[in-house]
């Protein structure tokens, strides 16, 4: 497998590159760049003190934590995230503090994962008629579960 090149500008001093934590894993973890106390049932705006460059076509997911949000009730409020390949202001990440306590993030935590893809687009075409399906519009808690 090809790795592809993915540039990052640091804004600020104490910014951290992303970085994998394992050999094979999907998503690079992303740090904070400053002290935020988010209060219970409140959501931040946290800063990365980075810019990402990434090529046309690709588009960076920004996934919660599975450890902060088992251990503290906190998640990327708006999972995934999406950061499109022509957007070079900050790596922001909103994070959701679920819990009944306030929880504190302290410059240097690992706040998210990011995850690259490739992006697909579509032609889009007005129709009048739509297929059936076996399906149909069974939609929300149509399986039973």
């Amino acid at each position: 497998m090809t790795a592809m090149t993915l540039k990052f500008k640091r804004i600020h001093p104490d910014a951290a590159l992303p970085a994998y934590a394992h050999p094979g894993d999907a998503g690079m973890d992303v740090k904070s760049t400053a002290d935020i106390t988010i209060p219970a049932g409140g959501r931040a705006l946290v800063p990365t003190g980075l810019v990402m460059m990434l090529p046309p076509m690709y588009e960076a997911q920004v996934r919660p934590r599975s450890g902060l949000a088992l251990k503290h009730g906190v998640t990327v409020l708006n999972t995934p995230g999406t950061i499109d390949s022509g957007y070079r202001g900050e790596v922001g990440v909103i994070l959701f503090n679920s819990s009944d306590s306030d929880f504190h993030v302290a410059k240097g935590d690992k706040i998210a994962q990011i995850v690259i893809a490739p992006v697909t687009r579509a032609d889009i075409v007005e129709t009048d008629s739509v297929d059936d399906t076996d399906r149909g519009t069974g939609g929300f808690g149509s399986t039973g579960a």
